[in-house]
């Protein structure tokens, strides 16, 4: 691994802690996911799922089932770009789950080039989309080291 590929490893894996930090702010139950946005060295954006503003910060029902107007947490940070004016051309996404095919949907039209998660959900139709839109997509052990990341890439 040459010097630059290590120094991008060691950002990369420090935004993914930051983005699971950021997850604990979610009021989900069942899962907490958090995200940064970054563009040239700059995070532009961060979001974690729960409810739309202005809405009860519960996640579940009765029964533990998400509610189906939660916000994921790849929607929320895209939505806090489009408020705010920037643009996330060219970005790279930290996000704590891979995203679902409609997270996915909405990475590739927000412009962003590049996707590192730190844990596989159960449905991979959101990789495979972000792949097939020549997106750059990285799974990252957070645990593992840096000679044993760079051998499963």
């Amino acid at each position: 691994m040459n010097q630059q590929d290590l120094k991008q490893l060691q950002i990369d894996k420090r935004y993914i802690r930051m983005a699971g930090i950021w997850a604990e702010n979610s009021y989900c139950q069942r899962r907490k996911v958090g995200v940064l946005i970054v563009k040239n060295q700059m995070i532009i954006s961060d979001g974690y799922n729960g409810t739309p503003s202005g809405f009860e910060n519960i996640c579940e029902d009765e029964h533990n089932v998400t509610k189906p107007y939660v916000l994921h947490a790849e929607a929320n940070a895209i939505t806090k770009i489009a408020r705010s004016g920037n643009s996330s051309e060219g970005a790279t996404m930290y996000v704590t789950a891979s995203p679902c095919i409609e997270c996915a949907k909405l990475i590739i039209q927000a412009g962003i080039r590049r996707v590192v998660y730190s844990e596989k959900y159960r449905l991979e139709d959101g990789l495979e989309l972000l792949k097939r839109a020549g997106i750059e997509v990285q799974f990252l052990d957070i645990n593992a080291s840096d000679e044993e990341t760079e051998t499963k890439k």
